[in-house]
């Protein structure tokens, strides 16, 4: 049995706070420290936010200094940037892919491009960087059709274009502008879309979970994209055969295509999928734990997420095996600050978050900040309430129930969150 020991988790939004507490849970962890942290992680472990980040050497001497044996990087910046492949130099274990895997999410067209090596089901696509050829192909493609920034966009560099001039606009938006200069376009598919965990350690991979996302900002799937208004585990329309023929088609291919590369990729490989007539297809890989994902997901964990974490961060998942509860569902409601996606008010005052939980009830922070006893809002997506039920219309009804519990005034959230799983639901039961 391996002894306890000092664990850095990386990150301060929603999705770290789920993650601190599942961590702090296990009895491997003898302190948990996080990087730079908010009031939610804090309840857990001990805040870091004197811990520069983006300076990876300060975080491997940090790391040697408090005896850390194994650091978790929550988000997709971090990995981007090589952290792992400075704490791995460091001799430091680090769950997550290095700065070259993490292509898989930093680079749309790198993803694409391996699609088209590998064999694995997406949509038709071409990669541009100048405007003229970008604009002539989709002149000649028409519409609807898809406009992605290449690079990172927390989840908001996509354009889901019904028109010419909303596809044209978007373009020009990318390539004369500041995200990145280079962009890929696709062909719309159509059908479901569902996301798709697996847990890799460079040659296997585990999966561990699914569940659908809520993009956009308002009820009925309308208004711009943000990064996430709400979530539920599992995903039933990911059915036994549906889920195979991920790991056989797009799991697997990827994982060796990478290998062939010389860069295994280890850490989460998180698929977003569209379920089409055809199957399942790939519409983006992202190489981290999702938000506000991971806020269902680790509360149906049944097993102990930090051996399987420090397995694969050491690059043998054999053996491993990290359950989820099949009878239980989990649904999350993000509370956002009035005005997001674009500009927020800050400093607003948030009462009855904490009264808010209860047992199978657990309110994850992430935009917030204490001002003495008062908790305030201080960032777009603030607060996550997620509920556990036997079913994800129980979740959905004890979840909406302690959303109701918190006094914030100058918050907002989706009413419509599981909606459909849950006439699926009502469906299947003949209700």
């Amino acid at each position: 049995m391996t002894e306890p020991f000092s664990i850095l988790l990386i990150g301060s939004g929603g999705r770290e706070h789920a993650l601190a507490w599942a961590i702090a849970k296990s009895p491997l962890c003898a302190r948990l420290f996080i990087a730079p942290g908010n009031p939610g992680t804090a309840q857990h472990g001990e805040n870091r936010p004197d811990l520069p980040v983006s300076d990876h050497a300060a975080v491997a001497a940090f790391c040697k200094a408090e005896k850390v044996g194994l650091v978790v990087v929550g988000p997709e910046a971090p990995l981007v940037a090589g952290l792992v492949d400075d704490l791995q130099a460091a001799g430091i274990p680090a769950f997550g892919p290095t700065k070259a895997a993490a292509q898989l999410e930093g680079s749309k067209g790198f993803t694409k491009d391996l699609c088209a090596e590998r064999g694995i089901p997406t949509a038709a696509f071409a990669r541009f960087t100048e405007l003229e050829p970008a604009l002539a192909y989709l002149s000649a493609r028409g519409a609807p059709i898809v406009v992605k920034a290449d690079g990172l966009a927390a989840g908001k560099g996509v354009t889901v274009a019904e028109t010419l001039p909303e596809a044209e606009a978007a373009v020009r938006a990318i390539l004369d502008g500041s995200e990145g200069g280079a962009l890929v376009i696709e062909e719309c598919l159509f059908g479901e879309e569902a996301s798709f965990f697996a847990l890799c350690d460079g040659t296997r991979a585990v999966p561990i979970g699914t569940a659908q996302d809520h993009k956009r900002v308002h009820d009925g799937d309308r208004g711009p994209n943000t990064g996430g208004m709400g979530a539920y585990s599992p995903a039933s329309i990911v059915t036994p055969a549906i889920a195979e023929a991920v790991m056989t088609r797009i799991i697997a291919p990827t994982l060796e295509g990478m290998a062939a590369k010389g860069t295994p990729f280890s850490g989460i490989l998180y698929a977003g999928l569209m379920l089409t007539s055809e199957g399942p297809k790939l519409i983006e890989y992202n190489t981290r734990f999702g938000d506000p994902e991971a806020q269902v997901l680790m509360p149906r964990l049944t097993g102990d997420l930090v051996p399987a974490l420090l397995a694969a961060a050491k690059g043998d998942l054999s053996g491993v095996d990290i359950g989820f509860d099949p009878h239980r569902a989990a649904l999350t409601v993000v509370m956002a600050a009035q005005g997001y996606p674009g500009a927020v008010r800050r400093g607003t005052e948030i009462r009855g978050a904490e009264a808010a939980g209860a047992e199978g009830i657990v309110v994850f922070q992430a935009g917030t900040r204490r001002d003495g006893e008062r908790l305030l809002a201080d960032g777009g997506r603030v607060l996550a309430v997620t509920a556990l039920g036997a079913s994800v219309r129980e979740a959905k009804d004890r979840a909406y129930a302690a959303v109701r519990r918190i006094d914030w005034p100058d918050g907002f959230f989706r009413t419509d969150i599981g909606g459909r799983e849950v006439a699926r639901e009502e469906a299947a039961s003949g209700d």
